[in-house]
């Protein structure tokens, strides 16, 4: 079965540059309804370009679009991205405006704004910029670089109606999280979506302390070439990395030690990368994360806050949640609501979420957030119009019943934490064992730094955006990975909420990385829902994978649905901020909350635990042996390392789900 390959490296870059998602698509690649809205745009706005000062002098380049239909006042609607907001040009348009493509006829003034130092503004770029409370004189940050762009909005854009609502997606939605922080009065609605807010717990660079290095060393061949004056995007703008292969398993191997990482960009490109030699001199968490971790700044927010996150989003899943939590506890009293839905990163907007990978989600979920959730929350906040009556407090979708679920908190409170417990002979349990036989006491096995755990079976140098919900059969049959099961279940399981393993372990080495998969083991006989039609052999026809051909169908049966997998690296199991080596072979606890899920284990399945000391090349290597900072490792740091883990009575491992009360 030949594996299909992710979008090359080149619409990775084209991706992540042009934003809004799939705005900016040539008009020969465009779908015919994506070419009517195309020309919709074009006959019924205008397009300008200004720089806009900010309180320090520097200006920000800006596009505006405004409907040409004057006859009433429009809101206006503002994105501020990193990624430019191409195309330039007063008669070059976007083929897209807004979160989505309900927005343009439905009728706002749309802003898109280069951030500070990025493409065509001006001034110095600074990655997740800190947030400077008590702002005076000339100090700026992104909050003040708002607040300034949307003073000058509402006095200089004619026909506007006074609102203004911000959105954005990942390193825009930090953007959008910022528009909140000391607000304009005029933003009366933001929608922080998938938003970065802790580069050292949760989100894209790091989880947990552990680096996540192809997703985020790929990111900075071309984000983090330096840009000496404004530039406008071209062919030239951006020198290509020469990867020499598709490869990335071999690629990051022969990289060697993260050591030789930032000397390899060096090498390649002919220039340092200053914030990726940043995150190598901050193994910990220090200043430097703590300055630009967003969250216990999220005070001070008035406006109406919708937030939006994709169960399957590797990089800001944990931005998504945490926003949502930060923003209810500091801001008591606001409209602030969360949607959840069975989305990888940015997917509620460019895919119709019926499907990722060989997941099926049984409706088209993306088509009904944009419809009944994003283009009424805004409607409502900056319009007056409509009714939000279906935003509840918390809109989750249950990945396994294929059903939205609504919850008044977060994480939900109708729920029992309740311990699944690894066993001997690879059993899961949610009774704990009262003893163990002479011998069966722990599981071991050997981590090879030099032959790590792949991450997925595809041959990638980024990541499939589907990885998260890939079958993790391929992994199970590794002697480095640890494989417990429950039997087949008795009735349905909903899990609502954090995933909290407690493991007991052992390293015959100093320091090492456990990582745990929570899976959904779907019956031997499992096959995907009948469509209502028929083979020609009589046979009842079913839905199928998208990506998957005629001639290679994804057979469901036994399926191990990856929900949820997060490592932890040993250093870090009493303080992220004071790292600490095991003992050698000497027992110790480590326990670590994963980012919730919302699903149900049907009837007949089963609930699997996997782990293991290595995700390659997902998250970067440890060597196996304790180091003031890891970053600088060098191969010869790697060691093998013996792993055990244990489930005694005295030392039980477990997995603390919380689940729904019937």
């Amino acid at each position: 079965m030949r594996l299909n390959r992710p979008l090359s490296l080149a619409a990775v870059v084209l991706f992540l540059l042009l934003s809004p998602l799939a705005s900016c698509l040539a008009q020969g690649q465009l779908t015919q309804q994506q070419k009517e809205l195309a020309d919709y745009i074009k006959s019924h706005y205008t397009k300008r370009e200004v720089m806009i000062p900010m309180r320090d002098g520097v200006r920000l380049f800006t596009s505006i679009y405004e409907p040409k239909d004057h006859s009433q006042k429009y809101p206006i609607m503002l994105d501020r991205t990193p990624y430019t907001v191409a195309p330039y040009g007063a008669d070059k348009f976007k083929t897209l405006l807004g979160p989505n493509e309900l927005f343009a006829r439905e009728g706002y003034i749309f802003v898109y704004q280069d951030v500070r130092g990025r493409w065509m503004s001006e001034g110095e770029y600074m990655d997740v910029r800190p947030y400077i409370p008590n702002k005076t004189g000339k100090q700026i940050d992104e909050t003040s670089d708002t607040y300034d762009t949307v003073d000058w909005l509402v006095k200089n854009v004619v026909n506007n109606n006074g609102r203004v609502g911000v959105w954005g997606i990942s390193y825009p939605g930090f953007y959008t999280s910022m528009a909140g922080i000391d607000g304009h009065p005029a933003v009366k609605a933001i929608s922080p979506q998938a938003p970065v807010s802790d580069w050292f717990h949760g989100d894209d660079i790091h989880h947990n302390g552990a680096l996540f290095l192809a997703q985020n060393y790929n990111f900075y061949t071309f984000f983090g070439q330096p840009r000496p004056q404004p530039l406008e995007p071209s062919p030239n703008a951006i020198k290509p990395f020469p990867w020499g292969t598709e490869d990335g398993y071999n690629f990051y191997l022969k990289m060697g030690g993260l050591k030789n990482s930032g000397d390899l960009f060096q090498q390649k490109l002919g220039t340092r990368v200053d914030f990726w030699d940043q995150i190598l001199a901050h193994p910990n968490y220090d200043r430097f994360w703590k300055e630009r971790n967003i969250l216990p700044n999220l005070k001070n927010i008035h406006a109406a806050v919708m937030t939006v996150g994709g169960w399957y989003d590797n990089e800001d899943l944990f931005g998504a949640l945490n926003t949502y939590e930060h923003i209810e506890k500091q801001d008591p009293g606001i409209f602030n609501v969360l949607v959840m839905g069975p989305w990888c990163h940015g997917c509620w907007e460019r895919l119709e979420g019926d499907w990722l990978g060989t997941a099926f989600f049984g409706q088209k979920n993306s088509l009904i957030y944009r419809e009944k959730f994003e283009l009424p929350f805004f409607n409502y906040f900056l319009k007056d119009k409509g009714d939000i009556s279906q935003l509840k407090e918390v809109n989750a979708f249950d990945t396994g019943t294929y059903q939205w679920r609504d919850f008044t908190s977060w994480p939900p409170t109708v729920t029992v934490e309740t311990a699944i417990y690894l066993q001997p002979n690879g059993k899961l349990s949610f009774n704990k064992s009262a003893g163990n036989a002479i011998g069966a006491t722990y599981d071991e096995y050997v981590s090879d730094p030099f032959n790590p755990v792949p991450y997925t079976q595809k041959i990638t140098l980024n990541y499939p955006r589907d990885f998260m919900t890939e079958d993790q059969r391929f992994a199970a049959s590794r002697p480095d990975v640890l494989v417990y099961q429950t039997e087949p279940l008795a009735e349905d399981v909903t899990v609502a909420g954090d995933i909290k393993p407690q493991l007991f372990v052992s390293s015959s080495g100093t320091d090492s990385d456990f990582v745990v998969k929570l899976i959904d083991v779907f019956p031997d006989d499992y096959q995907y829902p009948e469509t209502g039609n028929k083979l020609p052999n009589g046979q009842p026809e079913r839905v199928r994978p998208p990506d998957n051909s005629a001639a290679c169908v994804f057979d469901p049966g036994g399926y191990e649905m990856l929900l949820r997998g997060e490592p932890f690296p040993a250093r870090f199991r009493n303080s992220f901020e004071k790292p600490a080596p095991l003992t050698p072979n000497a027992p110790a606890k480590i326990s670590y909350v994963m980012p919730g899920i919302v699903h149900t284990f049907r009837k007949g399945h089963r609930i699997m635990v996997q782990i293991q000391s290595t995700w390659f090349p997902l998250v970067a290597r440890n060597p196996q042996k304790f180091l003031p900072n890891y970053k600088l490792g060098t191969d010869a740091d790697f060691q093998k390392a013996t792993e055990r883990v244990y489930h005694t009575a005295a030392q039980p491992s477990l997995i603390i789900l919380p689940i729904l009360r019937r």
